[in-house]
């Protein structure tokens, strides 16, 4: 994969149909190109976002640094393109114009296509001053990095919900580490740190079920003023597999929830069905249904992987290992299906006998199984098909998220909510870099303070 405008010179010619389909797999994909250059922050320290403050960068690696600043910075302006979906009939001729969303599911589905909009970057404080909601639930929270931004970095009041007590129990001595770090700083400068209470997020241990509604979820942290009522913005960074549709339905399905920011990843576990698909639109695509190998291969590091056929290294044999691990284990367990093998560490160091004793021991095997080594040597002779195979299942990984994200974004339309997906995040950086959007109220107006970078 080339860097936009480097040529590239190939000793054969590909042929015409892989050219074709190339070409057709790139217009059809959503752009994973956000409208900025890639990031700078990291130029100095490749361990340190220089526009992060450095309080907010203990404990938390370089991917998460940026996410949490582009997902929770308030002076950003992406200058990209958001993703929407517009009827042929009501597309402008002088380009994109505001038009209602489809109509309900049970009506024929609407002819259209994706059209690119010019809009700001949707930043959750920016979005939950917009929208006047009152509390930011970050579901699937981990660590509590991007709530402790949130909430400490932003003043934000947040509760974080995450299903593990052990990463729960983890976030907050983080907090606590954090406000003993700020107070200290503030002692020291108090001009540099604003003065007043500090508040963590308030860590709830709670696994959401995909199919029914988490009342926990819904609760606000502090009693509503009298008349009033809660307004939630719901948020999860990388909400795995049904996670991500949780937070959809609860989206749709709760008056509370007034707005939403969400980032999908791991599609190989969305439910099916279930998971996937939730429109009725795509539902009634023909061959719509997207195999456990398709999803799987939309989680691939597309960018990282470019890079890696760009050096021609060693490390391309990691892939013809794995398969040949595969045959091993198939032959000794065939019922043992898509097994968790976790990265081995220095793989082209290996020979392919030791890689396979390896995986076998990490997967419950017998790492003594009798190989037949001649075997394993010729499946390692075979390393560049298998390089040329994964390159090929890597260039359709793009179609099959944006039919994954596609069928969400008109999910929320079909309820007639107002949705955008936008590339939020540098895909070097973080490859789930679109993030899902929404408001029950027209983002036109919602957004409009966003046109413009503030000063």
């Amino acid at each position: 994969m080339p860097a936009e405008g480097e040529a590239v010179r190939y000793r054969s010619v590909w042929p015409l149909t892989l050219l074709a389909l190339k070409a057709t797999a790139c217009a059809l994909a959503f752009t994973r190109t956000p409208g900025f250059q890639t990031p700078s922050e990291f130029l100095e320290n490749p361990s340190q976002s220089s526009r992060l403050p450095p309080l907010f960068r203990k404990h938390v690696r370089p991917k998460k640094q940026h996410e949490i600043r582009r997902l929770g910075e308030v002076r950003t302006h992406l200058g990209g393109r958001g993703w929407v979906w517009e009827p042929i009939e009501a597309v402008s001729p002088r380009g994109t114009c505001s038009v209602p969303p489809p109509s309900h599911a049970g009506s024929k589905a609407p002819l259209g296509r994706i059209t690119a909009n010019r809009v700001s970057v949707p930043l959750v404080k920016k979005l939950r001053d917009l929208t006047g909601c009152t509390q930011v639930v970050d579901v699937g929270s981990g660590q509590g990095h991007l709530s402790r931004f949130m909430s400490l970095g932003l003043g934000l009041s947040v509760k974080s919900i995450e299903g593990d007590q052990r990463l729960v129990e983890r976030a907050q001595r983080l907090d606590q580490e954090l406000l003993q770090a700020l107070e200290k700083q503030q002692r020291r400068a108090p001009q540099v740190v604003h003065a007043g209470p500090r508040h963590p997020p308030r860590h709830v241990v709670k696994w959401v079920d995909p199919t029914a509604l988490c009342e926990e979820l819904l609760l606000p942290l502090e009693p509503p003023p009298p008349g009033g009522a809660a307004r939630l913005l719901l948020t999860g960074l990388h909400a795995c597999g049904d996670l991500s549709v949780a937070l959809l339905r609860h989206f749709c399905r709760c008056p509370e929830v007034a707005a939403l920011a969400s980032v999908g990843c791991c599609y190989m576990k969305l439910s099916d069905p279930g998971g996937y698909p939730l429109s009725h639109w795509v539902a009634g695509l023909p061959g719509c249904e997207l195999p456990y190998r398709l999803r799987e291969g939309a989680c691939h590091a597309l960018e990282e992987y470019a890079e890696r056929l760009r050096k021609a290294g060693p490390g391309l044999r990691t892939h013809c290992y794995r398969a040949a691990l595969e045959a091993v284990i198939r032959g000794a367990q065939p019922k043992l299906r898509r097994p968790g093998v976790q990265g081995i560490p220095r793989v082209h160091e290996l020979k392919i006998e030791e890689y396979v004793q390896r995986g076998l021991r990490r997967v419950g095997l017998d790492p003594q199984l009798p190989l037949n080594v001649a075997a394993l040597q010729a499946h390692q002779a075979q390393e560049h098909r298998v390089v040329a195979f994964f390159s090929l299942a890597l260039l359709l990984a793009p179609l099959v998220e944006t039919l994954i994200l596609l069928d969400r974004l008109l999910y929320l339309q079909e309820q007639g909510f107002h949705a955008e997906l936008l590339p939020l995040f540098s895909p070097e950086l973080s490859p789930r870099n679109l993030v899902l959007v929404a408001t029950k109220t027209p983002l036109g107006q919602a957004f409009s303070a966003l046109e413009t970078e503030d000063s």
